[in-house]
């Protein structure tokens, strides 16, 4: 193993906290990585890994060669991204995570475009809302709506997704339309928990230029998209979501916008990636790609459960 393959190694032990998970993030066999990392500690005369039963933790001298090995890393990401054949070509396993409803509607269903235009690329792909430790996880970028809360990431901003308010007839039956926001104290909602606090997300409008926030009642509380959007569809409360989400629904009367004059904030939504790994020609033509999706008229068309 030459002393960059080396580098990269204890880059991901320390990251993930073990050998053995970084030796498999390069797929090598994990007495190989333990033989290379013993060599590495004999070349430059000290302990850089203080190993335990159940974690592996750099010690003063390993932070520090950590901190230099991630910005020389970074440095010879940019060298190679400066010139063409390295960015035409991009090559190696891109890891990613996307929020589960912007992948299934605006990515996944055109996937095989970005596999026959980057063949070596190989994509690890999950999907969810969680919040997601991008360094220590091995992550190299996630694709997120909403706000970012990470400051220390590498945030680029990719589209703004119309927002609104809506519910099922037969909710709207029973309950009556609202027609003010004064009205929603009489009202319930289908709640989504945050999956950084556990808390309720407030209902969002803008009233005369300015944004208000409404805390609704409700006896169903959710944390996952699709649920959210099936207990509104079975008259379990209003929901704000999206409008692309919904518009098969709109359209065949199963939901039904309410309180149009005060529709939400468009919904930001982000790529995030650790600076170590912004000029990566992985993450750049992919981060270019999902550009390109997010803002091509259109997102495919799924139906909800239900």
């Amino acid at each position: 193993m030459d002393r960059f393959q080396t580098m990269q190694l204890f880059v991901r032990i320390v990251e993930l906290g073990s050998f053995t998970k970084g030796a498999e993030d390069l797929e090598l066999p994990r007495a190989t990585a333990t033989h290379a990392i013993q060599q590495l500690e004999k070349r430059l005369g000290t302990r850089l890994l203080q190993r335990t039963t159940r974690q592996v933790k750099p010690t003063p001298d390993g932070e520090a060669y950590y901190q230099r090995c991630v910005r020389l890393l970074a440095d010879l990401d940019e060298t190679e991204s400066a010139f063409g054949h390295s960015l035409a070509n991009p090559k190696g396993k891109l890891r990613v995570d996307l929020q589960e409803t912007l992948a299934r509607r605006f990515l996944l269903p055109h996937l095989g475009e970005f596999c026959a235009r980057y063949p070596d690329i190989e994509l690890d792909i999950g999907m969810g809302d969680r919040l997601v430790d991008l360094v220590r996880e091995g992550v190299d970028c996630v694709l997120r709506a909403g706000s970012p809360r990470d400051s220390s990431m590498v945030q680029r901003h990719v589209a703004d997704n119309p927002q609104l308010t809506c519910a099922s007839p037969a909710y709207l039956a029973k309950y009556g339309v609202p027609v003010s926001l004064a009205e929603l104290s009489q009202h319930r909602a289908v709640n989504f928990l945050s999956s950084a606090t556990g808390r309720r997300i407030p209902f969002d409008f803008i009233v005369e230029g300015q944004p208000q926030t409404v805390l609704m009642r409700g006896g169903v509380s959710v944390r996952q998209a699709d649920a959210y959007l099936a207990c509104c569809l079975a008259g379990q409360g209003l929901i704000q979501v999206p409008r692309y989400n919904v518009q098969a629904e709109l359209a065949d009367g199963r939901l039904q916008e309410v309180l149009a004059a005060w529709c939400p904030a468009p919904m930001p939504v982000s790529l995030l990636y650790p600076h170590s790994r912004q000029l990566s020609p992985r993450v750049r033509v992919f981060v270019d790609w999902v550009i390109e999706r997010m803002t091509a008229p259109g997102p495919v068309p799924i139906r909800a459960p239900g």
